[in-house]
C-alpha cells in the first residue's frame, strides 16, 4: 500500500543500500584495478602454458576468479590465450570463471547473502569452471575455434612491467592508476547502482511478501531452472541485481532462485555470446550456454537445499 510512511521508509532503505554499495564498490574496484596492473594478460598466458590438463584447468579458473575482466576484456584475453598456444581447457576455465566469480561478486554476496551462501557459490562456480574446461577439452571442442582476432579490452593498458622508476615510485604509480580506473568505473556503473538500490528499496517497502513467496519460494521446484533460463538472455549488471536479490529474498523468494538468475545473467550476457560467436563455431557457443544454464540451475538447487 502506498502511504507517506512507506515512502519515507523506502527513502531510508535506499539511502542505506546506497551507502553500503558505494563504499564497497569503490573499495573493491580499487583492489581489482590494482590487481589488473600487476597481473597482465601476458602473465596469464604464461601461467596457463604449463603442462598438465588438471593443473591448467584449475589455474584457468583461479585466474578467472582473481582477474575480473568484463566481457569486453575477457574475450580479447581469451583470444590471446588461444593464439599463444595455451591449453584449451585452461582458456575455457578462465572464460567461464571470470564473469561469475570475482572479488566484487564475492564481496557483494557476502554483504547481502552472508558467508554460507557465498562460500557455496564460490566453491560451486570454481569447480564448475575447472570441470567444464576439462570436459569440453576432452570432448574435442578445441577444434571449434575459428582462429580469428578480437580487438579491445585492456591489452594496451598500463601494466607493472611498463611502469618506470624505483620500486616505491612504481607502487605509487600503480595506486594512482588503480584509483583513477576505479573512480572511472564507479562513474560508469553509478546508474546501475542507483537503479538497483531504488528497485530494491521499492520491493522492500511496497511489495507484499506472501505474493513473491507464493511464486518463487523454496517449495517452487520450477522456479530455479526458469530463473536460469530467464537470466541467460538478460544483460544483468551484478551491481544492480545483488541488492535487488537481497530485498527479494527478504520478501520470501528462495536464495537459490536469485543465485540462478544472477549466474545466468552474469555468465552469458548477449554481448559476450555475440563476441564468442566470432571466435567459436556454433556447437561451442551452444555448449557454453548449456554450461552456464547447468551451473546456474545446480547452484540454485544446492543453495536452496542447504539453506
Amino acid at each position: 500500500m502506498f502511504t507517506a510512511e512507506n515512502a519515507a521508509q523506502a527513502v531510508r532503505t535506499f539511502a542505506h543500500l546506497m551507502a553500503e554499495l558505494v563504499a564497497l564498490f569503490v573499495g573493491i574496484s580499487f583492489v581489482v584495478a590494482l590487481l589488473q596492473v600487476y597481473v597482465s594478460p601476458g602473465k596469464i598466458q604464461r601461467l596457463l602454458s604449463r603442462p598438465g590438463r588438471w593443473l591448467n584447468a584449475a589455474l584457468g579458473a583461479a585466474l578467472g576468479a582473481a582477474t575480473p575482466f568484463c566481457s569486453c576484456s575477457t574475450i580479447p584475453v581469451l583470444v590471446g590465450l588461444l593464439k599463444s598456444g595455451a591449453p584449451f581447457c585452461g582458456a575455457v576455465s578462465f572464460l567461464l570463471a571470470s564473469p561469475i566469480l570475482n572479488p566484487a561478486i564475492v564481496a557483494l554476496l557476502t554483504l547481502f547473502f552472508g558467508w554460507r551462501v557465498t562460500a557455496v557459490y564460490a566453491a560451486l562456480t570454481f569447480a564448475f569452471a575447472a570441470a567444464m574446461g576439462l570436459l569440453l577439452d576432452r570432448m574435442g571442442f578445441a577444434s571449434a575455434v575459428k582462429g580469428v582476432s578480437v580487438r579491445g579490452g585492456r591489452e594496451g593498458g598500463m601494466t607493472w612491467e611498463r611502469l618506470e622508476g624505483s620500486f616505491w615510485a612504481r607502487q605509487a604509480q600503480a595506486a594512482f592508476i588503480a584509483l583513477r580506473e576505479s573512480l572511472a568505473l564507479f562513474v560508469r556503473v553509478l546508474p546501475f547502482l542507483l537503479l538497483g538500490g531504488a528497485v530494491g528499496a521499492f520491493i522492500h517497502d511496497f511489495i507484499p511478501a506472501d505474493l513473491l513467496a507464493r511464486f518463487s519460494g523454496a517449495s517452487s521446484a520450477w522456479a530455479v531452472p526458469l530463473a536460469s533460463v530467464a537470466g541467460i538472455p538478460m544483460y544483468i549488471r551484478v551491481e544492480t541485481m545483488i541488492p535487488i536479490a537481497a530485498m527479494l529474498i527478504e520478501k520470501g523468494v528462495a536464495p537459490g532462485v536469485m543465485v540462478a538468475l544472477i549466474l545466468g545473467g552474469a555468465g552469458a550476457s548477449i554481448p559476450e555470446v555475440l563476441l564468442l560467436s566470432s571466435i567459436f563455431r556454433r556447437r561451442m557457443v551452444v555448449a557454453f550456454l548449456l554450461c552456464v544454464f547447468t551451473v546456474a540451475t545446480a547452484a540454485g538447487y544446492i543453495i536452496n537445499i542447504i539453506l
